[in-house]
């Protein structure tokens, strides 16, 4: 093999890769940018809508206005907790949005790192608890826009890893 074609090949590689990292950095920002919606909405439905969630009608077939006249605390506790919980939502989505935009773009391993842990984290904690049959629910609504964001976010971090290097990866491969 010519040093043309070793080179070119090498090349081709490192070109790959920017792509990959470029799409999946992209694909990592707009989910972040699609959990900073859904908890825009979530926060919009409690002042707004119903009281619950997206597809959260009724708790057990109690609705919001049954609720209140048992005793107003119960909406308000149910309300500061929705508001707490789409904040964290929508503060996490900033977080993996500037992560995927800033540091995974321009191959920082500690990037990627932190935004995948940090969605994993929210996830693993959030999502279990719908599987509980606690309350009854859509799932299409209520999930769905979760479940989409994050195959968009899974697909961007696996195209998105090969790029990331750390600081003695990039040392190394300088030095050569």
């Amino acid at each position: 093999m010519s040093l043309d074609q070793a080179t070119g090949s090498r090349h081709r590689t490192e070109h790959e890769l920017d792509r990959g990292v470029r799409i999946g950095s992209l694909l990592m920002a707009l989910a972040g940018v699609a959990f900073v919606g859904y908890g825009v909405v979530f926060l919009a439905r409690t002042f707004f809508g119903t009281g619950f969630e997206l597809g959260v009608a009724t708790l057990n077939g109690v609705t919001p206005a049954e609720l209140e006249a048992i005793d107003p605390a119960i909406m308000s506790y149910i309300n500061h907790l929705h508001v707490a919980t789409a904040a964290f939502i929508i503060a996490t989505g900033i977080a993996i949005t500037a992560l995927a935009w800033y540091g995974v773009r321009s191959e920082q391993l500690w990037a990627w790192t932190t935004a995948v842990v940090a969605a994993v984290v929210g996830l693993a904690i959030a999502l279990p608890m719908h599987y509980a049959d606690l309350f009854a629910h859509d799932w299409v609504t209520h999930l769905g826009p979760i479940y989409l964001a994050t195959i968009v976010f899974v697909v961007g971090a696996v195209l998105a890893y090969p790029g990331s290097r750390s600081e003695s990866q990039i040392t190394e491969t300088e030095d050569v």
